[in-house]
């Protein structure tokens, strides 16, 4: 038994379990500072970004303490999917774990129940709403009394924020961990939380004594890359079929949308263009939406058309791009959702396209919502933040990194940084269109929407504009010089820098703003980007299909088919023991493999992600694999 008061004991400790376990011979970045504090039973709170490691932070602490007789660390996660494929891993590593959730049977969940209570589990996994039941908490409280907590971990600890993107009312409980288990360390993790949300999930949970660990915010393998709107749907298949697609199929990707009408939409017409596609959202019978996630999760080249909702916890390392039809929320959405991309650290491309009506639902939806005026300007910030991104002629990343208080460097991997945008100063026409909105409200005594400004702008006698007598307004035609799709862009930004206002839904009348002022009298200047839909160069971001490796050069062609029958070997052990494949190994394990090509069990040491579990699971059926190419 280790005495894990003892720094450097408890770093080698960590470090045992780290290649023991999981196969690992180092620590990446910060782990090994966090995996030590709280090892040694110190509270956290660890700021990593997707694909980081953060599972690493509390796992290798859990087999830690209960090597040292600390008992069982339990582990609140908000989902069920993210449950199974945790314990699966952690079974296939040789580690003691389970979960307790809705999926269980009364005599599935009284199994493990009996387990806990023997003192037979290293991991707990539950749900926040079962762990705060009656009967969860007794048997908590009997685990205290006998000192067999080793720790709580709280993934996804963002959910506790009402100004994090993923509230959820249920975590605001947790405050009761620390009352009523005291002495048992706390970690809380999460991928996403700007200044504001990681005080509030200091003071939620009540870890004002809790180190901060911040990692970067960077994820360089993200390609982001964000176009106009014109026909989403005809763009994105473009998208796909240009970046992600070849003779072999497509590559794995996650398609969000707003609502789950268009959810439906968009993956039926992928699916009729020849992609394998599958809509995710809450509406879908359960038994349909678990088949559909699980295809994803085990099959290669799966799309999901989903509804935000989906894909927090989703441990897939190989999707290749994230896709957005609609404007996120707010900045911290975009960054967690398009960091479901390239979690294998290969190249991973965030695409989006957005327009004046996304800008429009957004701030709508926030003026409309119940809250109060307080929260409302937070999330009116947190917009302007996104569309600012959107906006930006600059580099991408450090314009996304800066909201998270990171500085930066331009990433020459963004759009921006590929294809930089032609500028050009647009404050005339801005204040032709902030005039046109003001004489048509004057002549009329109410507003309009976007279309008929546009109409007046450009000339056009509709029968509206005749009815109206608007084509006798001086601003009749001034704007004629400009095409339909410039002005709506220029509005798009008006709308972004709160120069025009959105008001009277649904007929979606513009009305001049406190940010028209400045732009009128001549006090502040309007940039407008040069609109066009580029393809990114291709030199800096090859696909997966075409042999990207960030592990190693390129593979020999016997190298390449030695790897393929590995993961056809992979997929089937992976269909016996009914978890997705990379549960089994990752790729970048499996290239590992077919490098090396070992001829023995000893031939396997040192290869990253090999375990003694599941060296002594898989060894000789990896050898016996890779003996036909050898």
């Amino acid at each position: 038994m280790i005495d894990i008061a003892d720094g450097a004991e408890t770093q080698e400790a960590c470090l045992d379990v780290l290649r023991e376990v999981f196969g690992h011979e180092a620590f990446r970045g910060p782990q090994a500072e966090i995996v030590r504090h709280v090892s040694e039973g110190g509270d956290a709170l660890v700021l990593m970004p997707t694909g980081g490691g953060k599972s690493m932070c509390y796992q290798v602490p859990a087999i830690v303490r209960e090597r040292a007789g600390r008992g069982v660390a339990v582990v609140v996660s908000p989902l069920i999917a993210l449950m199974h494929d945790q314990v699966g891993a952690l079974t296939e590593a040789g580690v003691s774990a389970a979960y307790l959730n809705s999926s269980l049977s009364l005599d599935e969940a009284q199994r493990i129940e009996q387990q806990l209570r023997r003192g037979e589990l290293t991991l707990l996994y539950v749900a926040p709403e079962r762990l705060l039941t009656p009967r969860c908490l007794a048997m908590l409280d009997s685990l205290h009394e006998q000192q067999r907590l080793s720790l709580f971990a709280i993934d996804e600890a963002h959910c506790v924020s009402q100004w994090g993107h993923d509230f959820r009312p249920e975590y605001r409980e947790l405050a009761v961990l620390p009352e009523r288990f005291a002495g048992v360390p706390r970690v809380a993790l999460t991928a996403t939380a700007d200044a504001l949300t990681r005080a509030d999930i200091v003071e939620r949970l009540q870890l004002q004594s809790a180190r901060t660990f911040v990692s970067s915010f960077d994820r360089p393998n993200i390609r982001y890359v964000l176009v106009e709107k014109k026909d989403a749907s005809a763009q994105l298949q473009r998208f796909i079929r240009d970046e992600h697609s070849d003779a072999n199929g497509h590559d794995a990707g996650i398609v969000y949308c707003q609502s789950r009408r268009r959810v439906e939409e968009v993956a039926a017409l992928l699916q009729s263009a020849g992609f394998k596609a599958l809509p995710d959202h809450a509406g879908l019978d359960a038994a349909l939406r678990q088949a559909n996630q699980d295809r994803f999760l085990r099959e290669d080249g799966v799309i999901m058309v989903a509804t935000i909702a989906f894909g927090m916890g989703i441990d897939k390392p190989d999707v290749r791009f994230v896709a957005h039809l609609d404007l996120p929320k707010n900045i911290e959405g975009y960054y967690q959702e398009t960091g479901r991309a390239g979690r294998d650290g290969e190249p991973a491309n965030a695409w989006m396209a957005y327009g004046l009506q996304d800008v429009v639902n957004q701030r709508r939806m926030i003026d409309d919502s119940p809250a109060g005026d307080e929260f409302k300007q937070v999330l009116r910030g947190k917009l302007d933040a996104l569309l600012a991104l959107a906006e930006t002629s600059e580099c991408r990343r450090v314009r996304l990194l800066k909201y998270f208080g990171e500085d930066s460097e331009a990433c020459g991997n963004c759009d921006n940084c590929l294809n930089p945008p032609e500028l050009f100063d647009a404050t005339e026409p801005a204040r032709k269109l902030l005039s046109c909105i003001y004489r048509v409200q004057q002549a009329s005594g109410h507003s309009y929407g976007a279309g008929h400004i546009m109409d007046i702008l450009r000339g056009k006698r509709t029968d509206k504009v005749a009815q109206h007598g608007h084509d006798t307004l001086s601003t009749f035609g001034i704007g004629a010089d400009w095409g339909e799709t410039q002005w709506r862009a220029l509005l798009r930004q008006l709308i972004a820098v709160e120069a025009v206002r959105v008001d009277d839904a649904p007929y979606n009348t513009l009305n001049l703003a406190d940010g028209a002022r400045a732009i009128l009298k001549g006090d502040a200047e309007v940039r407008l980007r040069i609109q066009a839909e580029r393809a990114p160069a291709r030199s800096r971001t090859s696909r997966s299909r075409a042999n990207a490796e960030v592990d190693g050069p390129p593979m020999s062609l016997a190298e390449r088919e030695c790897f393929d029958a590995l993961k056809a070997w992979r997929a089937q052990v992976a269909r016996e023991h009914n978890l997705p494949a990379y549960v089994i190994f990752h790729d970048a394990t499996l290239r590992a493999i077919a490098r090396r090509q070992p001829a023995s069990l000893s031939d396997l040491d040192g290869i990253d992600g090999i375990g003694q579990k599941k060296r002594a699971a898989y060894g000789d059926a990896v050898v016996q694999v890779v003996s036909a190419f050898i």
